[in-house]
């Protein structure tokens, strides 16, 4: 259990990295390589928030205190930010009009959204730490 507890953690965490790091630097150079950040950005996403459920079953069974609300935001935070990027630049590059500037522009509006999203996904999970002591 605890193996599995860690293992489960580290790649969460190393997912999550990415993730973020790809949003904020989509958000920052106005798409550059979205193309190919697109993909493993959504691969990312999907396996953050696989691993979340399963820390969530692993860590918090029945207890719905702060901790867990502040976790529960921060979820549905990472949720919509993942909802957020894939309606906005998905459907530009499947276009192929990443270089239209209507469509670029809603992809860059997209990862930015997406970017407070998780801004905020981040900070409710330091937060929920230290939440209960």
């Amino acid at each position: 259990m605890q193996a599995l507890l860690i293992v489960t953690l580290a790649l969460h965490v190393l997912t999550g990295v990415f993730w973020a790091g790809t949003t904020f630097t989509l958000a920052l150079t106005v798409g550059a390589h979205a193309d190919r950040l697109f993909r493993p950005q959504m691969g990312a996403a999907v396996v953050v928030v696989l691993t979340g459920a399963l820390l969530w079953h692993l860590a918090h069974g029945g207890a719905f205190g702060t901790a867990e609300q502040l976790l529960a935001v921060g979820a549905l935070c990472a949720i919509a930010a993942a909802g957020v990027q894939g309606m906005s630049t998905g459907p530009a590059l499947r276009k192929r009009g990443a270089e239209l500037p209507s469509l670029r522009a809603r992809m860059v509006s997209g990862q930015r959204v997406a970017a407070g999203l998780l801004t905020v996904s981040v900070i409710c999970m330091a937060a929920a730490r230290y939440a209960n002591q």
